[in-house]
Protein backbone atom coordinates (compact mmCIF):
# COMPACT_ATOMS: atom_id res chain seq x y z
CA UNK A 1 0.00 0.00 0.00
CA UNK A 2 1.47 3.27 -0.65
CA UNK A 3 -1.04 4.92 0.10
CA UNK A 4 -2.47 5.54 3.92
CA UNK A 5 -5.54 3.34 3.78
CA UNK A 6 -8.80 5.12 4.64
CA UNK A 7 -10.08 4.22 7.64
CA UNK A 8 -6.36 6.17 8.90
CA UNK A 9 -7.64 9.56 7.64
CA UNK A 10 -10.72 9.19 8.63
CA UNK A 11 -9.63 8.36 12.40
CA UNK A 12 -7.15 11.29 11.74
CA UNK A 13 -9.99 13.44 10.88
CA UNK A 14 -11.95 12.93 13.38
CA UNK A 15 -9.43 14.46 16.04
CA UNK A 16 -9.44 17.59 14.00
CA UNK A 17 -12.37 19.49 14.96
CA UNK A 18 -11.81 19.01 19.16
CA UNK A 19 -8.43 20.22 18.40
CA UNK A 20 -9.27 23.20 16.95
CA UNK A 21 -12.26 23.87 19.23
CA UNK A 22 -9.55 23.21 22.29
CA UNK A 23 -6.30 25.03 20.83
CA UNK A 24 -9.11 27.84 20.08
CA UNK A 25 -10.29 28.25 23.75
CA UNK A 26 -13.93 27.81 22.51
CA UNK A 27 -16.56 26.77 25.12
CA UNK A 28 -19.51 25.22 23.15
CA UNK A 29 -23.01 23.91 24.64
CA UNK A 30 -21.63 20.59 26.52
CA UNK A 31 -23.30 18.95 24.55
CA UNK A 32 -21.64 20.22 21.35
CA UNK A 33 -18.32 19.66 23.58
CA UNK A 34 -19.15 15.97 24.69
CA UNK A 35 -19.63 15.04 20.66
CA UNK A 36 -17.12 16.52 19.83
CA UNK A 37 -14.23 15.97 22.34
CA UNK A 38 -15.40 12.73 22.34
CA UNK A 39 -15.45 11.80 18.12
CA UNK A 40 -11.44 13.49 18.69
CA UNK A 41 -10.67 10.69 21.25
CA UNK A 42 -12.51 7.76 19.95
CA UNK A 43 -9.92 8.86 16.68
CA UNK A 44 -7.19 9.45 18.63
CA UNK A 45 -7.91 5.69 20.20
CA UNK A 46 -7.68 4.07 16.71
CA UNK A 47 -4.53 5.87 16.15
CA UNK A 48 -3.16 4.45 19.04
CA UNK A 49 -3.69 1.30 18.93
CA UNK A 50 -2.40 0.97 15.29
CA UNK A 51 1.06 2.73 16.13
CA UNK A 52 1.03 0.16 19.04
CA UNK A 53 0.99 -2.67 16.39
CA UNK A 54 3.23 -1.61 14.31
CA UNK A 55 5.86 -0.45 17.49
CA UNK A 56 6.16 -4.46 17.60
CA UNK A 57 7.91 -4.51 14.62
CA UNK A 58 11.11 -2.52 16.66
CA UNK A 59 10.64 -3.56 20.41
CA UNK A 60 9.10 -6.38 21.99
CA UNK A 61 5.57 -6.78 22.03
CA UNK A 62 5.65 -6.35 26.37
CA UNK A 63 6.94 -2.67 26.02
CA UNK A 64 4.86 -1.90 23.25
CA UNK A 65 1.55 -3.16 25.33
CA UNK A 66 2.49 -1.31 28.02
CA UNK A 67 3.03 2.23 26.55
CA UNK A 68 -0.17 1.46 24.54
CA UNK A 69 -1.34 1.28 28.28
CA UNK A 70 0.45 3.97 29.43
CA UNK A 71 -0.84 6.41 26.90
CA UNK A 72 -4.34 5.55 27.01
CA UNK A 73 -4.64 6.26 30.50
CA UNK A 74 -4.01 10.00 29.66
CA UNK A 75 -7.09 10.82 29.77
CA UNK A 76 -7.64 9.72 33.42
CA UNK A 77 -4.50 10.85 34.43
CA UNK A 78 -5.36 14.04 33.43
CA UNK A 79 -8.64 14.52 35.22
CA UNK A 80 -7.62 12.77 38.19
CA UNK A 81 -4.65 15.85 38.37
CA UNK A 82 -7.07 18.32 38.12
CA UNK A 83 -9.57 17.04 40.90
CA UNK A 84 -6.23 16.84 42.84
CA UNK A 85 -4.40 19.91 42.02
CA UNK A 86 -7.42 21.75 42.91
CA UNK A 87 -7.65 20.05 46.54
CA UNK A 88 -4.26 21.19 46.74
CA UNK A 89 -4.93 24.44 46.51
CA UNK A 90 -7.80 24.45 48.78
CA UNK A 91 -5.97 22.41 51.30
CA UNK A 92 -3.79 25.97 51.55
CA UNK A 93 -6.14 28.24 51.22
CA UNK A 94 -9.20 26.13 53.83
CA UNK A 95 -6.90 23.81 55.49
CA UNK A 96 -7.51 19.91 55.67
CA UNK A 97 -11.57 20.53 54.69
CA UNK A 98 -10.29 20.34 51.23
CA UNK A 99 -12.74 22.69 50.04
CA UNK A 100 -14.64 26.50 50.81
CA UNK A 101 -16.84 26.57 53.67
CA UNK A 102 -20.29 25.34 52.32
CA UNK A 103 -18.94 23.17 49.44
CA UNK A 104 -20.46 19.80 49.70
CA UNK A 105 -17.72 17.39 47.88
CA UNK A 106 -14.15 18.18 48.70
CA UNK A 107 -12.02 18.10 45.43
CA UNK A 108 -9.85 15.78 47.24
CA UNK A 109 -13.06 13.28 47.21
CA UNK A 110 -13.39 13.96 43.64
CA UNK A 111 -10.09 12.68 42.50
CA UNK A 112 -10.06 9.90 44.83
CA UNK A 113 -13.79 8.80 43.28
CA UNK A 114 -12.44 9.44 39.58
CA UNK A 115 -9.77 7.07 40.76
CA UNK A 116 -11.74 4.71 42.16
CA UNK A 117 -14.80 4.93 39.52
CA UNK A 118 -12.30 4.04 36.56
CA UNK A 119 -10.17 1.21 37.95
CA UNK A 120 -13.29 -0.45 38.55
CA UNK A 121 -14.78 0.32 34.83
CA UNK A 122 -11.45 -0.74 33.59
CA UNK A 123 -12.10 -4.63 35.78
CA UNK A 124 -15.91 -4.35 35.78
CA UNK A 125 -16.54 -3.69 31.98
CA UNK A 126 -12.99 -3.63 29.88
CA UNK A 127 -12.06 -7.23 31.27
CA UNK A 128 -15.49 -8.37 30.71
CA UNK A 129 -16.09 -6.88 27.01
CA UNK A 130 -12.49 -8.40 25.74
CA UNK A 131 -13.90 -12.19 27.28
CA UNK A 132 -17.77 -12.10 25.80
CA UNK A 133 -15.97 -10.24 22.58
CA UNK A 134 -13.39 -13.25 22.18
CA UNK A 135 -15.72 -15.31 23.29
CA UNK A 136 -18.55 -14.47 20.11
CA UNK A 137 -15.49 -14.41 17.51
CA UNK A 138 -14.09 -17.85 18.68
CA UNK A 139 -16.95 -19.26 18.99
CA UNK A 140 -17.52 -20.23 22.41
CA UNK A 141 -13.93 -20.34 23.65
CA UNK A 142 -12.48 -18.22 26.65
CA UNK A 143 -9.24 -16.40 26.77
CA UNK A 144 -5.84 -18.29 27.39
CA UNK A 145 -3.10 -16.49 27.81
CA UNK A 146 0.45 -17.23 27.34
CA UNK A 147 3.61 -17.43 30.39
CA UNK A 148 4.81 -13.97 29.40
CA UNK A 149 1.27 -12.62 30.73
CA UNK A 150 2.16 -13.72 34.21
CA UNK A 151 4.36 -10.63 34.28
CA UNK A 152 1.69 -7.91 34.57
CA UNK A 153 -0.27 -10.15 36.74
CA UNK A 154 2.66 -10.54 39.27
CA UNK A 155 3.46 -7.03 39.68
CA UNK A 156 -0.74 -6.22 39.84
CA UNK A 157 -0.98 -8.60 42.12
CA UNK A 158 1.87 -7.05 44.39
CA UNK A 159 -0.14 -3.50 43.71
CA UNK A 160 -3.32 -4.79 44.76
CA UNK A 161 -2.23 -6.08 47.76
CA UNK A 162 -0.36 -3.15 48.77
CA UNK A 163 -2.93 -0.50 47.72
CA UNK A 164 -5.60 -3.27 49.90
CA UNK A 165 -3.69 -1.48 53.08
CA UNK A 166 -4.96 2.27 51.99
CA UNK A 167 -8.28 2.28 52.89
CA UNK A 168 -6.78 1.73 56.72
CA UNK A 169 -5.08 5.16 56.05
CA UNK A 170 -5.81 8.48 56.61
CA UNK A 171 -4.07 9.94 53.98
CA UNK A 172 -1.95 8.85 50.70
CA UNK A 173 1.50 10.01 51.45
CA UNK A 174 4.60 10.31 49.50
CA UNK A 175 5.71 7.71 50.85
CA UNK A 176 3.30 5.39 49.29
CA UNK A 177 4.00 7.44 46.43
CA UNK A 178 7.64 6.06 46.56
CA UNK A 179 6.74 2.50 47.30
CA UNK A 180 4.29 2.31 44.02
CA UNK A 181 5.97 4.61 41.65
CA UNK A 182 9.05 1.71 42.55
CA UNK A 183 7.01 -0.33 41.61
CA UNK A 184 5.90 0.96 38.48
CA UNK A 185 9.54 1.63 37.28
CA UNK A 186 10.57 -2.28 37.96
CA UNK A 187 7.28 -3.22 35.91
CA UNK A 188 8.44 -0.87 32.98
CA UNK A 189 12.08 -2.46 33.24
CA UNK A 190 10.56 -5.84 33.24
CA UNK A 191 8.35 -6.33 30.35
CA UNK A 192 11.18 -3.83 28.14
CA UNK A 193 13.15 -6.83 28.52
CA UNK A 194 10.79 -9.03 26.19
CA UNK A 195 12.42 -10.13 22.75
CA UNK A 196 10.52 -8.45 19.43
CA UNK A 197 8.29 -11.01 17.91
CA UNK A 198 6.55 -11.49 14.50
CA UNK A 199 3.38 -9.37 14.92
CA UNK A 200 0.49 -10.20 12.43
CA UNK A 201 -0.23 -6.40 10.94
CA UNK A 202 -3.38 -5.34 8.68
CA UNK A 203 -5.00 -2.21 7.94
CA UNK A 204 -3.16 1.20 9.00
CA UNK A 205 -0.80 -0.79 10.92
CA UNK A 206 0.53 -2.96 7.97
CA UNK A 207 0.84 0.31 6.38
CA UNK A 208 3.06 1.99 8.98
CA UNK A 209 4.81 -1.10 9.83
CA UNK A 210 5.86 -1.77 6.05
CA UNK A 211 7.65 1.64 5.66
CA UNK A 212 11.45 1.92 6.05
CA UNK A 213 13.11 1.58 8.77
CA UNK A 214 13.57 5.38 9.76
CA UNK A 215 10.54 6.41 8.23
CA UNK A 216 8.22 3.99 10.02
CA UNK A 217 10.22 4.68 13.68
CA UNK A 218 9.43 7.79 13.14
CA UNK A 219 5.23 7.43 12.03
CA UNK A 220 5.20 5.21 15.11
CA UNK A 221 6.47 8.00 17.30
CA UNK A 222 4.16 10.82 16.04
CA UNK A 223 1.41 8.90 16.02
CA UNK A 224 2.14 8.27 19.41
CA UNK A 225 2.94 11.66 19.99
CA UNK A 226 -0.49 13.05 18.42
CA UNK A 227 -2.50 10.68 19.84
CA UNK A 228 -1.61 11.51 23.39
CA UNK A 229 -1.80 15.37 22.46
CA UNK A 230 -5.19 14.67 21.38
CA UNK A 231 -6.19 12.37 24.45
CA UNK A 232 -4.44 14.98 26.94
CA UNK A 233 -6.53 18.52 24.75
CA UNK A 234 -9.98 16.55 24.81
CA UNK A 235 -10.33 14.13 27.79
CA UNK A 236 -11.07 17.25 30.09
CA UNK A 237 -13.81 18.96 28.29
CA UNK A 238 -14.80 16.07 27.03
CA UNK A 239 -15.96 14.33 31.02
CA UNK A 240 -16.78 18.31 31.71
CA UNK A 241 -19.09 18.07 28.97
CA UNK A 242 -20.92 15.54 30.24
CA UNK A 243 -20.92 16.22 33.46
CA UNK A 244 -22.52 19.45 33.07
CA UNK A 245 -24.97 17.54 30.88
CA UNK A 246 -26.25 15.64 33.69
CA UNK A 247 -25.47 18.21 35.60
CA UNK A 248 -28.44 19.98 34.32
CA UNK A 249 -30.80 16.54 34.97
CA UNK A 250 -30.22 17.09 38.60
CA UNK A 251 -27.26 14.14 38.69
CA UNK A 252 -25.31 14.27 41.94
CA UNK A 253 -21.81 15.52 41.28
CA UNK A 254 -19.70 12.48 42.97
CA UNK A 255 -21.91 9.85 41.16
CA UNK A 256 -20.84 12.47 37.44
CA UNK A 257 -17.37 12.05 38.60
CA UNK A 258 -16.96 8.52 39.54
CA UNK A 259 -18.50 6.96 36.46
CA UNK A 260 -19.25 9.22 34.08
CA UNK A 261 -16.13 10.99 33.59
CA UNK A 262 -13.47 7.75 34.06
CA UNK A 263 -16.03 6.32 31.25
CA UNK A 264 -15.36 9.24 29.52
CA UNK A 265 -11.73 9.02 30.11
CA UNK A 266 -11.11 5.13 29.67
CA UNK A 267 -13.11 5.12 26.49
CA UNK A 268 -9.79 4.96 24.04
CA UNK A 269 -7.79 1.40 26.16
CA UNK A 270 -11.61 0.02 25.67
CA UNK A 271 -11.90 0.67 22.52
CA UNK A 272 -8.23 -0.16 22.03
CA UNK A 273 -9.03 -3.63 23.60
CA UNK A 274 -11.76 -4.30 21.58
CA UNK A 275 -10.37 -4.21 18.29
CA UNK A 276 -7.08 -6.61 19.58
CA UNK A 277 -10.48 -8.94 20.74
CA UNK A 278 -12.06 -8.27 17.63
CA UNK A 279 -9.25 -9.62 15.96
CA UNK A 280 -8.63 -12.36 17.87
CA UNK A 281 -5.90 -11.01 19.35
CA UNK A 282 -6.92 -12.02 22.79
CA UNK A 283 -3.96 -11.47 24.27
CA UNK A 284 -3.15 -8.36 23.69
CA UNK A 285 -6.61 -7.13 24.23
CA UNK A 286 -6.46 -8.40 27.69
CA UNK A 287 -2.63 -7.56 28.53
CA UNK A 288 -3.53 -4.11 27.63
CA UNK A 289 -5.97 -4.05 30.31
CA UNK A 290 -3.88 -5.52 32.85
CA UNK A 291 -1.20 -3.24 31.98
CA UNK A 292 -3.66 -0.70 32.32
CA UNK A 293 -4.31 -1.72 35.87
CA UNK A 294 -1.07 -1.96 36.66
CA UNK A 295 -0.47 1.86 35.85
CA UNK A 296 -3.24 2.75 37.37
CA UNK A 297 -2.62 1.34 40.88
CA UNK A 298 1.04 2.20 40.63
CA UNK A 299 1.61 5.72 38.82
CA UNK A 300 -1.62 7.47 38.84
CA UNK A 301 -2.26 6.30 42.52
CA UNK A 302 1.22 7.13 43.61
CA UNK A 303 1.33 10.42 42.12
CA UNK A 304 -1.15 11.62 43.68
CA UNK A 305 0.09 12.68 46.52
CA UNK A 306 2.55 14.36 44.58
CA UNK A 307 0.60 16.33 42.68
CA UNK A 308 -1.48 17.24 46.08
CA UNK A 309 1.80 18.13 47.71
CA UNK A 310 2.93 20.10 45.08
CA UNK A 311 -0.56 22.11 44.35
CA UNK A 312 -0.70 22.82 48.78
CA UNK A 313 2.82 23.92 49.38
CA UNK A 314 3.42 21.43 51.56
CA UNK A 315 4.81 17.57 52.18
CA UNK A 316 0.78 16.48 53.47
CA UNK A 317 -0.61 13.88 52.14
CA UNK A 318 -3.62 13.28 50.21
CA UNK A 319 -6.72 13.60 52.46
CA UNK A 320 -8.48 10.12 52.50
CA UNK A 321 -12.09 10.83 54.00
CA UNK A 322 -14.48 8.17 55.01
CA UNK A 323 -16.90 7.57 52.55
CA UNK A 324 -13.65 7.06 49.99
CA UNK A 325 -12.24 4.14 52.06
CA UNK A 326 -15.38 2.34 51.27
CA UNK A 327 -14.71 2.64 47.96
CA UNK A 328 -10.86 2.32 47.98
CA UNK A 329 -11.80 -1.18 49.65
CA UNK A 330 -14.04 -1.74 46.84
CA UNK A 331 -11.72 -1.25 44.28
CA UNK A 332 -8.69 -3.09 46.29
CA UNK A 333 -11.06 -5.97 46.63
CA UNK A 334 -11.76 -6.28 43.10
CA UNK A 335 -8.93 -6.29 41.67
CA UNK A 336 -7.82 -9.12 43.95
CA UNK A 337 -11.21 -11.24 42.91
CA UNK A 338 -10.06 -10.42 39.32
CA UNK A 339 -6.68 -11.40 39.54
CA UNK A 340 -7.52 -14.81 41.20
CA UNK A 341 -9.97 -15.40 38.51
CA UNK A 342 -7.23 -15.02 36.01
CA UNK A 343 -4.44 -17.28 38.26
CA UNK A 344 -3.99 -20.25 35.32
CA UNK A 345 -3.57 -17.51 32.98
CA UNK A 346 -7.48 -18.25 32.00
CA UNK A 347 -10.41 -15.98 32.18
CA UNK A 348 -13.36 -18.25 31.10
CA UNK A 349 -17.04 -16.57 30.14
CA UNK A 350 -18.57 -17.73 33.75
CA UNK A 351 -15.42 -15.91 35.13
CA UNK A 352 -16.38 -12.79 32.93
CA UNK A 353 -19.97 -12.63 33.85
CA UNK A 354 -19.19 -12.97 37.63
CA UNK A 355 -17.12 -9.80 37.42
CA UNK A 356 -20.10 -8.26 35.30
CA UNK A 357 -22.46 -9.24 38.28
CA UNK A 358 -20.67 -8.28 41.39
CA UNK A 359 -19.95 -4.62 39.18
CA UNK A 360 -23.39 -4.25 38.08
CA UNK A 361 -24.80 -5.45 41.44
CA UNK A 362 -23.16 -1.97 43.46
CA UNK A 363 -25.65 0.06 40.96
CA UNK A 364 -28.92 -2.18 42.25
CA UNK A 365 -28.02 -1.64 46.10
CA UNK A 366 -27.13 2.02 45.89
CA UNK A 367 -30.99 2.33 44.42
CA UNK A 368 -32.46 0.47 47.03
CA UNK A 369 -30.27 0.52 49.81
CA UNK A 370 -30.61 4.11 51.88
CA UNK A 371 -27.85 6.59 51.81
CA UNK A 372 -27.13 6.24 55.32
CA UNK A 373 -26.04 2.87 54.94
CA UNK A 374 -23.98 3.32 51.77
CA UNK A 375 -20.15 2.65 53.83
CA UNK A 376 -22.09 -0.60 55.10
CA UNK A 377 -23.32 -1.62 51.27
CA UNK A 378 -19.56 -0.55 50.08
CA UNK A 379 -18.23 -2.84 53.25
CA UNK A 380 -20.28 -5.68 52.72
CA UNK A 381 -19.69 -5.76 48.63
CA UNK A 382 -16.18 -6.21 49.51
CA UNK A 383 -16.32 -8.78 51.81
CA UNK A 384 -18.13 -10.74 49.01
CA UNK A 385 -15.16 -9.87 46.82
CA UNK A 386 -12.77 -11.10 49.82
CA UNK A 387 -14.51 -14.08 50.07
CA UNK A 388 -14.35 -15.28 46.21
CA UNK A 389 -11.24 -14.04 46.05
CA UNK A 390 -10.06 -16.29 48.74
CA UNK A 391 -11.97 -19.40 47.38
CA UNK A 392 -10.29 -18.95 43.80
CA UNK A 393 -6.83 -18.86 44.89
CA UNK A 394 -7.75 -21.77 46.93
CA UNK A 395 -8.87 -23.93 43.98
CA UNK A 396 -6.09 -22.80 41.92
CA UNK A 397 -2.90 -22.76 44.74
CA UNK A 398 -0.80 -25.13 43.04
CA UNK A 399 -1.27 -21.59 40.32
CA UNK A 400 -0.03 -18.95 42.16
CA UNK A 401 3.94 -19.71 43.17
CA UNK A 402 4.34 -20.51 39.29
CA UNK A 403 2.41 -17.42 38.36
CA UNK A 404 4.92 -15.14 40.33
CA UNK A 405 8.10 -17.19 39.75
CA UNK A 406 7.13 -16.88 35.86
CA UNK A 407 6.00 -12.75 35.86
CA UNK A 408 8.98 -11.40 38.47
CA UNK A 409 12.01 -13.88 38.22
CA UNK A 410 11.88 -15.63 34.99
CA UNK A 411 13.24 -14.67 31.92
CA UNK A 412 11.75 -14.25 29.04
CA UNK A 413 12.97 -16.89 26.50
CA UNK A 414 12.01 -19.32 29.25
CA UNK A 415 8.25 -18.33 28.88
CA UNK A 416 7.16 -19.56 25.95
CA UNK A 417 3.84 -21.22 25.67
CA UNK A 418 3.19 -23.69 27.66
CA UNK A 419 1.50 -27.35 25.93
CA UNK A 420 -1.58 -26.24 25.25
CA UNK A 421 -4.45 -28.90 24.26
CA UNK A 422 -7.87 -27.22 23.06
CA UNK A 423 -10.15 -28.55 19.67
CA UNK A 424 -10.09 -27.00 16.34
CA UNK A 425 -12.89 -25.67 13.86
CA UNK A 426 -13.12 -29.50 13.01
CA UNK A 427 -12.73 -31.27 16.53
CA UNK A 428 -9.08 -32.31 16.16
CA UNK A 429 -6.91 -32.58 19.27
CA UNK A 430 -4.26 -29.34 18.81
CA UNK A 431 -0.72 -29.51 20.39
CA UNK A 432 1.66 -26.62 21.08
CA UNK A 433 4.63 -26.53 22.42
CA UNK A 434 8.36 -25.06 21.92
CA UNK A 435 9.36 -27.49 24.20
CA UNK A 436 9.65 -31.43 22.32
CA UNK A 437 11.08 -32.62 25.86
CA UNK A 438 7.92 -31.93 27.87
CA UNK A 439 5.73 -33.81 25.38
CA UNK A 440 7.98 -36.79 25.51
CA UNK A 441 7.33 -36.42 29.27
CA UNK A 442 3.77 -35.96 28.84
Amino acid sequence: MRRPPLSGLLALAATVPGVVVGLAGAEPPAGVAALVFGAAIVGAAFLLAWAAEAAQVDVSAGLAVAVLALIAVLPEYSVDFVFTWRGGEAAAQYGAACAPPGDATPACSLALANMTGANRILVGVGWVLVVLIAWRRSKGRGIRLGRADAVPLAFLTIASLYCLLLPFKRTLTLWDTAVLVALFVAYSWRVSRAPAGEPDLIGPSAWVGNLPKARRRTAVVALFVVSAGVILLSAEPFAQGLVDTGAQLGISQFLLVQWVAPLASEAPELLVAGLYAWRLHTTEALGALVSSKVNQWTLLVGTLPAVFAISSGGVSGLPIEMAQRGELLLTAAQSLLAIALLLGLTLSLRSALLLAGLFFTQFALAAVVPQRWHDRELFGLSLVYLALAVVAVVRKRREVLPMLRDGLLARYDELGPDLRCGTTGGGRLRLRSRHPARILRG
